[in-house]
């Protein structure tokens, strides 16, 4: 399964006007549960500015600073990463650059793990929401409105039918949704 997941203002932005995503810091028990949703991924792809945010947490040993960072630092580390970028021309740590599509990139990643996969990036994730391969949305709503920015979905030229399987709420007010896109069943 495929799976876009990231932070979210009230008002469905993922930065704001200038970039910043400062307001998305994770609670104590809303960064425990991001730390067991990117344990359960057997790959994750990116876009060059997810990649550089979160390389970090491969490279620089402050990160590792508490247990819990610890632990993220080291199962971060072991996942496989894909980087879509034009402007990068290497990639460090368990990453790789991109070589084809992102419908064929997609499909490696899938078929190369039992287990699910993650796309970030707004843009990124917007390409592959446009191509229908993405399965489910898991969206952390921030109690804020940005009033502009990188929105978390690209504009849909028709109706994308989602069922909303999960929802709870962490101690910060952030609210995790969690929806399963609807396919259309063969006749």
């Amino acid at each position: 399964m495929l799976i876009y997941s990231m932070s979210v203002s009230v008002d469905g932005f993922v930065t704001d006007r200038e970039g910043d995503f400062g307001w998305t810091a994770p609670s104590e028990d809303l960064f425990g549960f991001h730390v067991e949703q990117v344990r359960g991924l057997g790959a994750y792809l990116c876009g060059r500015r997810l990649y550089e945010s979160m390389l970090p947490w491969e490279t620089d040993p402050s990160m590792r600073d508490g247990e819990r960072r610890a632990e993220f630092a080291d199962i971060w580390a072991s996942l496989p990463k894909v980087v879509f970028s034009r402007t990068l021309d290497s990639v460090e740590g368990n990453a790789r650059l991109a070589r084809t599509s992102v419908t064929e990139e997609v499909g490696a990643a899938l078929d190369a793990t039992d287990k699910d996969v993650s796309i970030g990036g707004a843009a990124l994730a917007a390409s592959a929401i446009e191509l229908g391969l993405v399965d489910e949305l898991r969206m952390f709503r921030y109690p804020i409105a940005v009033g502009g920015g990188t929105p978390y979905l690209p504009p849909v030229t028709e109706a994308v039918r989602l069922d909303l399987v999960e929802t709870r709420t962490f101690g910060a007010r952030v609210i995790f949704e969690r929806y399963r896109r609807v396919r259309d069943r063969p006749n």
